[in-house]
């Protein structure tokens, strides 16, 4: 049971507040992009004063912070089911697709153009760390054994972005491959560059996947 349904009908109400003030930023993100996003503007929406609501986020970069925790953890927890429902290196790329097509918003506030001004707290890179590692779960499985290129070996002494995964050379050239592949579609195609190109984007990114998939 969720600890706003558990705790004491102060902090029931506070959790309540705080996940309103999340949507109406999600609102003004949609609207706007990140970098306009205003507590003020929020407060006004809802009906409180400025200083009422800064007593439930202390700032712009503490509520933008929540929007990217919620984010990784809401992508993390689709990779996991994928995971554990027996998808494969294919299934996890459609899997990222579908879970950005869902929210582009949401999408472009993690792997879109940095907020100006705006610097993430370390420990917002633990989920993201967990996504990874499912990544690399599914490459080591599905790569072989020796790197497929140079490159790959030398990744093998860069091995920082892929924390203390075990991964060989082979799985973390496959990954650090497939997921700039990936984003690199759909960042394209949520952003609207496919428009009037006349082809379906779900083939082009069925195409890419596959094609590194099988690799």
């Amino acid at each position: 049971m969720a600890a706003a349904e558990t705790g004491s009908p102060r902090e029931r109400y506070r959790a309540q507040v705080r996940a309103e003030i999340k949507e109406r930023a999600w609102e003004q993100i949609a609207a706007a992009g990140a970098s306009a996003l205003s507590l003020n503007a929020i407060a006004k929406r809802m009906g409180m004063s400025g200083p009422a609501l800064y007593r439930y986020y202390a700032g712009r970069d503490e509520l933008i912070t929540e929007l990217v925790r919620d984010a990784y953890r809401s992508l993390a927890g689709t990779l996991r089911s994928a995971s554990e429902a027996g998808a494969g290196l294919a299934g996890l790329a459609h899997a990222v697709r579908s879970w950005a097509l869902e929210d582009p918003h949401r999408y472009f506030l993690v792997y879109g153009t940095p907020v100006p001004g705006y610097h993430a707290p370390d420990d917002t890179t633990a989920v993201s760390d967990e996504i990874m590692a499912i990544l690399l779960d599914a490459c080591a499985a599905s790569s072989p054994e020796e790197p497929a290129t140079p490159f790959g070996a030398h990744l093998e002494g860069h091995r920082d972005w892929a924390g203390d995964h075990p991964a060989p050379p082979a799985a973390l050239h496959l990954a650090l491959t497939f997921w700039t592949r990936c984003h690199g579609v759909l960042s394209l195609e949520l952003a609207g560059h496919f428009a009037g190109m006349g082809f379906d984007p779900a083939e082009l990114f069925a195409a890419e996947v596959d094609g590194l998939a099988t690799r």
